[in-house]
């Protein structure tokens, strides 16, 4: 219990709060509408953000909101405005923030020290100023995602349908790819932006498996994300490796683990019941 004491910890335990309900709720609709690749291109195309907060000599993750939710739009417009295959062009995206990411950090003249940390994640270098804006942007998700959660799980299950209902799907996408954009950049610190899709997507798969109501998919990713960040956190600062990578590893461990637990389950019902029907039709022909 003494690494609690710290206040580097405090940061990273108050942040992995925060972050995994940001997580919870835009990972759920992520994984529902099937849209993890458009995910992978904006938290790469903030790269780009990044690199332009640096050679501003401002705080990076405040240049690269702003950014983030230009070039999700941008993703929003072409795929739906354009005849360009939207897989085609979240490639050109993703690649040309990376690049513009490197060209801004060559063009620094000061030493960038903080890089490896937004490209893999460090946690442990979250700062009471990172807290306060990841907790503003938290409320801003929380804020949106309860004001037009119908909306939200309407256009995540079927877009055509929620047209027809009346739903304007197009401006509730876009509004989908602005808190993506939103929580890539809460994201950042904690995993990084190489590792950041798995965080995102993987409690809300892990959830998945189990249920398959939205808020309760919502809520029990929330917390096997809190456990995954916690768990991660605690053995990288006992064998003094990267938080972000080992995060994601005990992440993917546990969705295979969960994931052949479901399986061996449902074959070991499946023998169950076909053991009692067997035992049925066996009984009434012997009767």
């Amino acid at each position: 219990m003494e690494i609690f004491k710290y206040s580097f910890i405090q940061n990273a335990l108050i942040s992995a709060f925060l972050v995994n309900i940001v997580c919870g709720i835009v990972g759920t609709f992520i994984v529902t509408k099937k849209i993890t690749f458009i995910a992978g291109g904006l938290s790469h195309a903030a790269f780009g953000g990044i690199g332009l907060g640096f050679f501003l000599g401002l705080n990076p993750i405040f240049i690269a909101f702003p950014f983030s939710v230009c070039i999700s739009l941008l993703v929003g417009f072409i795929s739906k405005k354009t005849k360009i295959n939207e897989d085609t062009a979240i490639g050109i995206i993703w690649a040309f923030g990376m690049a513009i990411g490197v060209i801004f950090i060559n063009l620094t003249k000061d030493y960038t020290p903080d890089l490896f940390s937004f490209l893999f994640g460090n946690i442990l270098t979250i700062t009471k100023s990172d807290i306060l804006f990841i907790l503003g942007l938290t409320l801003f998700v929380l804020l949106l995602s309860s004001i037009f959660f119908k909306e939200f799980v309407l256009i995540s299950l079927d877009e055509e349908y929620a047209k027809v209902l009346g739903v304007a799907a197009d401006f509730f996408y876009y509004l989908l790819l602005l808190l993506i954009a939103t929580c890539i950049i809460v994201l950042i610190k904690v995993v990084g932006i190489v590792l950041l899709i798995a965080l995102l997507t993987i409690p809300a798969v892990i959830a998945k498996i189990f249920v398959y109501k939205i808020k309760i998919i919502i809520i029990l990713s929330i917390f096997i994300g809190i456990f995954i960040t916690l768990t991660g956190l605690i053995i990288s600062y006992f064998i003094n490796m990267p938080s972000g990578a080992l995060i994601v590893v005990f992440a993917s461990l546990l969705f295979f683990i969960c994931y052949l637990i479901k399986k061996l389950v449902g074959k070991i019902i499946y023998k169950i019941n076909k053991f009692k029907l067997n035992l049925k039709f066996n009984i009434k022909n012997s009767t």
